[in-house]
């Protein structure tokens, strides 16, 4: 079920971010706070955390931002956390979906926070059902939690090895017991999920700024089919299959939009992949105009980069105001007007008659850029050039992405002179496919999901990609 849209972000959404520590020495509790705190930007809708002592185990949720559920952080005592931030693409946002879930399983408490999405979700809970499992949630998640509260395997290692032989799809996990915590990563690599190392503990999570942010050291990424535990004797890999074994899946958009600039995510520095991409806009275009400017803030380095390339000065062309909360979609284009410029609001000295560059990561439905670029212009551009740092989006994700149904894609339904005409641009590029594999120069493009561009998905999704997650079959 997608969501309504926040008139001004007109992008595609991460689903969440997940973060687990174990650390006899520290506090599980502060720190698993500012872990998700530093991957607030991979949800905004929820967060949670689950500590354990030992021996019991606590999970605290709530609706809204991580300084809005934790004003007053839990006083629960532990040294095994796992934290989540969330925004939903499957699952309504409400209080029930927020994670970590907790469960009981016949060897004790469970807990699991998942990024990503699985695309035999309803298969599963179907069979589930019919084997007398009830449902309190409706995110695939609570699917994920069962199968493993219901496995009877010997271990946690081979428990998690028989839920990857049912699962399909998107999936980086973080799990607690009572003894341990346990990482997990889909044999196709498309989210994210990084290793590090405190002082005397261990760290998993979505990004490495949230190891910065409690002075974690960074070791490695965990690898796709990875499961790794965590515990008092320390670090154990269980690979579910061999790394090399197929094609992988990693996700183009982290590159593009969803991770962090100061990020290092599978090997490649994403403000570099950022400042590549806007120096592959220049490449393909070499545009004239007086200035560079972002659509702020996603597009800041792309921006960056084109200027450094064309020698093209970069000037603030858009203040955001960075206290405003989300605002969603009203009836009437004055009221959608409205919003946009509660969130933006042109710097006239730096756009009045001038031949603009605007760089942006993504145009998606196209609700958006048309009115920023009429902001512009009512301030005086003389003309605006767009230039967007992702090739067009014409195809839905079914891996953790809210790019609605491919109905709802600007780009699957007109042509980029048309969607040009449409905005009000005087010239429209998107970045080829080709210049944004070679901007994410660290990492074969072969083992990239471009899937949401080219309709090419490294395994079966409902009704090959022209239908929604509401069509599986």
């Amino acid at each position: 079920m997608y969501k309504s849209m926040d008139v001004y972000d007109d992008k595609p959404h991460e689903e969440c971010g997940v973060f687990g520590i174990f650390d006899r020495d520290l506090s599980a509790v502060h720190e698993t706070y500012y872990g998700i705190f530093a991957l607030q930007h991979r949800g905004q809708e929820s967060a949670g955390i689950t500590v354990s002592d030992g021996k019991t185990m606590e999970t605290f949720r709530g609706m809204g931002l991580v300084t809005e559920v934790f004003h007053n952080l839990p006083e629960k005592e532990g040294h095994i956390g796992i934290g989540h931030v969330r925004y939903s693409t499957t699952g309504s946002s409400i209080p029930v979906n927020v994670q970590p879930l907790q469960a009981d399983s016949i060897d004790g408490p469970m807990a699991l926070a998942h990024n990503g999405n699985l695309v035999n979700t309803k298969n599963l809970r179907r069979r589930l059902l019919l084997e007398g499992s009830t449902f309190s949630t409706t995110m695939d998640t609570e699917v994920i939690i069962k199968l493993l509260a219901r496995s009877r395997r010997a271990t946690e290692e081979e428990k998690f090895k028989e839920l990857m032989d049912e699962i399909h799809g998107a999936y980086a996990i973080v799990a607690c017991t009572n003894d341990a915590i346990y990482g997990c990563r889909d044999p196709f690599g498309y989210r994210p999920l990084v290793l590090g190392k405190t002082e005397h503990g261990w760290v998993l999570a979505s990004e490495t700024p949230a190891l910065d942010a409690i002075d974690a050291e960074f070791v490695r990424d965990v690898l796709p089919g990875e499961i790794v535990t965590i515990d008092d004797k320390g670090v154990r890999s269980t690979m579910y299959c061999p790394v090399d074994s197929h094609r992988h899946g990693i996700c183009s958009f982290e590159y593009i939009y969803f991770a962090r600039p100061d990020s290092i995510m599978n090997g490649q520095d994403i403000y570099q992949a950022r400042l590549n991409m806007g120096r592959k806009l220049w490449e393909e275009t070499h545009y004239e105009g007086d200035v560079v400017m972002s659509v702020p803030d996603s597009g800041n380095v792309a921006a960056l980069g084109y200027s450094a390339a064309s020698g093209i000065p970069f000037v603030e062309g858009l203040l955001k105001n960075k206290y405003m909360g989300r605002t969603f979609i009203q009836p009437g284009q004055k009221k959608r007007e409205r919003a946009v410029r509660m969130k933006l609001n042109p710097i006239r000295m730096n756009v009045e008659g001038k031949r603009i560059i605007l760089v942006d990561d993504s145009i998606v439905r196209g609700t958006t850029s048309g009115i920023i670029i009429n902001l512009l212009k009512n301030a005086g551009a003389k003309e605006i050039k767009l230039c967007i740092s992702s090739p067009p989006v014409r195809y839905p994700c079914f891996f953790g992405i809210d790019t609605a149904e491919r109905k709802q894609l600007i780009a699957a339904k007109y042509s980029t002179e048309e969607i040009c005409k449409m905005i009000g641009a005087d010239s429209l590029h998107y970045l080829s496919q080709k210049g944004l594999a070679e901007s994410i120069s660290e990492i074969k493009a072969s083992d990239m999901c471009f899937a949401c561009f080219d309709g090419v998905y490294p395994e079966k999704v409902p009704h090959d990609g022209l239908g929604s997650m509401e069509d599986e079959e």
